[in-house]
């Protein structure tokens, strides 16, 4: 395959047949990586190449012609992605939340609105927004950060905070406020461009905002009432389960790269090769079991948080936390492997753009500042598990 082919799309892909051309993009991915840095967003034919290969239709149904796979499943798609380029598998994470979000607003808006199971979706639900009721539905004004993949999108997201004659109004939850997230054309909003940024520059995560945009009741939607059942919409969190498979797939590319460094490598002070020396292999060893642990933590939290789920039950307050303490402890992994790796290349891992290091170890210290990585995750697993209700959306 080359840069400029794009795969034809059919009417149904199968979870295998996502996985197998994931697999057949990284290649592609890898040798695009540096312009896709360069750009700060992806580049429109590979946008076109991710989505003949079927990967924003992930959260679709297969009552839609989806694939309907589990948030496992669409994971590993991400992971395989990430094992190319960081910053397409971060827009494929937020790209393929459509058939999440169709699962919230009532069937026929949802399939008039997203009329396509192959379309993008971006944007920050985070309620940073203003939404004032008005009749038929709301009127938008704000400006949202970390707008991923908002540069090829065809829908674009934005959270509210909706508001009633000047008023805050009381969530469906029984929240103090009212959050919902209201959906819109990518054109109705001005992107600015502010992603200037250390890593995943090309995700293209750009600022945007609007001014008293009408948008209708039924293009607006919360995450406590679900209108389609299973386990993608039991949940507020369904959207940040897939999260993992980019630091996971960046950490498992690394080794990689470092590991076929060491079948020719010598060191020069000591003139040892590489695969004879036990600084190294102890390094290697220790990267690929903290990365195997980490990895099988999230797996096995995602598989076991959808077997509930799907059974019509709810998580418990250890299920919660688990999930989100997996979910972070990827991330931070991710970045410590990175790093360990970096410092054991020395002196060759600085050099731009040659050196695929210094990408990756800006990559994952750019995605762990994302709320999900974040210390006050720890602390909130620990007050949900000691009985408490903590106020972290991301747990």
């Amino acid at each position: 395959m080359t840069g400029s082919e794009t795969l034809p799309a059919p009417t149904y892909l199968s979870p295998a047949d996502i996985l197998d051309r994931a697999r057949d993009l990284v290649p592609v991915l890898r040798d695009r990586a540096a312009e896709i840095e360069q750009a700060r967003k992806l580049p429109a034919d590979v946008v076109e190449l991710l989505r003949g290969a079927g990967v924003f239709r992930m959260g679709v149904p297969t009552s839609w012609g989806g694939p309907g796979m589990t948030s496992a499943q669409q994971a590993e798609v991400i992971e395989v992605l990430a094992t190319g380029d960081a910053s397409a598998a971060w827009c494929v994470m937020i790209g393929m939340d459509s058939g999440i979000y169709s699962g919230f607003l009532e069937e026929p808006a949802a399939r008039a609105f997203f009329d396509d199971i192959d379309l993008i979706t971006a944007g920050w639900i985070h309620p940073q927004g203003r939404a004032e009721r008005v009749p038929g539905g709301y009127r938008v004004s704000g400006e949202w950060r970390f707008g991923s993949g908002c540069t090829h999108c065809d829908r674009l997201a934005a959270g509210c905070v909706v508001y009633r004659d000047g008023e805050p109004e009381p969530g469906p939850d029984g929240a103090p406020v009212h959050w919902r997230v209201v959906l819109a054309r990518p054109e109705q909003f001005e992107i600015v461009d502010t992603w200037f940024t250390t890593g995943l520059a090309g995700s293209g995560s750009r600022d945007y905002r609007v001014t008293d945009l009408f948008v209708p009741e039924e293009h607006s939607f919360s995450f406590y009432e679900p209108r389609r059942e299973g386990p993608l919409h039991a949940t507020p969190e369904a959207v940040l389960r897939k999260m993992s498979g980019v630091p996971l797939g960046v950490a498992r590319a690394a080794i990689d790269h470092v590991r076929k460094l060491a079948e020719t490598r010598v060191d020069r002070a000591t003139g040892t090769p590489w695969a004879q020396s036990h600084h190294v292999r102890a390094v290697i060893g220790a990267v690929e079991l903290d990365l195997a642990a980490a990895r099988a933590n999230v797996y096995a939290n995602l598989d076991r948080q959808w077997e509930r789920l799907a059974a019509g039950g709810r998580l418990t307050a250890d299920e919660r936390a688990s999930t989100a303490l997996a979910r972070y402890h990827a991330f931070r992994t991710a970045r410590s492997i990175v790093n360990r790796l970096y410092d054991l290349v020395g002196g060759a891992s600085v050099y731009r753009p040659t050196s695929l290091l210094d990408r990756w170890l800006r990559d994952t210290n750019t995605m762990c500042q994302h709320a999900v990585a974040q210390d006050s995750i720890v602390a909130a697993a620990g007050e949900l598990v000691l009985g408490g209700s903590p106020a972290n959306p991301f747990i």
